[in-house]
């Protein structure tokens, strides 16, 4: 198989359990793995991740944005991939990232590539709704991109023309339904941080319009129905995902001021 002068770059926390489907899909076929550890991680994390042939590096949590441009700053090859401990590259993407930057002058024009992520969620890969096709940069050239947005979900600013890959991106979300609802509770806790220090704040569109709006966009006019009772799961957990951020935001709001009376 053709090696290609990709880098993967990988943050992981104890991730010993799934890491090794993510670094078996890349294997064989990049140049270079990189994974940055948290530095507390003691579950044999990083002994899978060096026998799978990974540069691993540990360091101190600096948040998703952060760890992310740190593993990037560690790699040496042309192009970088972004992958998470709970992904596999398909063979499907595999296969096109690998006939697309086998062609150099085809890829010149651009700076990065990006190509939609496909979420298995209690059984079934979800394929329509607010989750699919869920379009993801994660292929760019050194240099050319850096990690931002908002914790916890960092997105990739692109200095460039950006090309369009069809393979999926498989997303191993959540194990079960409890596990979901808690990774909504810190995105929660993560949201009411970046809005109270911007002097964010919640009014009734926030709590009532806003969580109606995110199910109807999901369910009906996104075609989530389509995804059986997981789709109706996923549009009701994101409607109530939503309604928790404003309602934790307003409740942070109202218990600032309580300190602040004498």
């Amino acid at each position: 198989m053709t090696v290609l002068p990709i880098s993967v770059c990988m943050i992981a926390g104890p991730e010993a359990g799934r890491i090794r489907r993510a670094l078996d899909s890349v294997a064989g076929w990049t140049a270079e793995i990189v994974v940055v550890l948290n530095q507390d991680v003691a579950d044999g994390t990083d002994q899978i991740a060096r026998a799978a042939g990974a540069r691993v590096f540990r360091e101190a949590w600096k948040g998703y944005i952060g760890q992310k441009n740190s593993a990037a700053a560690q790699a040496t090859q042309d192009w970088l991939l972004g992958l998470d401990a709970d992904e596999e590259v398909s063979p499907a993407l595999r296969d096109e990232i690998i006939a697309t930057l086998s062609k150099p002058a085809a890829v010149a024009d651009f700076a990065a590539f990006s190509f939609p992520r496909c979420s298995h969620f209690c059984g079934r890969w979800i394929r329509h709704g607010d989750w699919y096709p869920d379009r993801s940069v994660r292929l760019w050239r050194r240099g050319s991109a850096a990690w931002a947005g908002q914790e916890p979900h960092a997105r990739l600013q692109v200095r460039g023309r950006v090309g369009r890959l069809r393979g999926d991106l498989l997303h191993y979300t959540a194990v079960d339904l409890a596990h979901q609802v808690t990774k909504g509770l810190a995105y929660a806790d993560c949201f009411v941080r970046e809005k109270t220090v911007a002097g964010g704040t919640a009014g009734p569109f926030d709590l009532w319009l806003r969580p109606w709006w995110r199910f109807v966009r999901g369910y009906v006019l996104r075609g989530g129905f389509l995804d059986g009772w997981q789709g109706l799961a996923v549009a009701r957990l994101a409607a109530f995902e939503t309604f928790l951020k404003y309602a934790r935001l307003r409740e942070a709001r109202v218990q600032a001021q309580g300190r602040q009376r004498p």
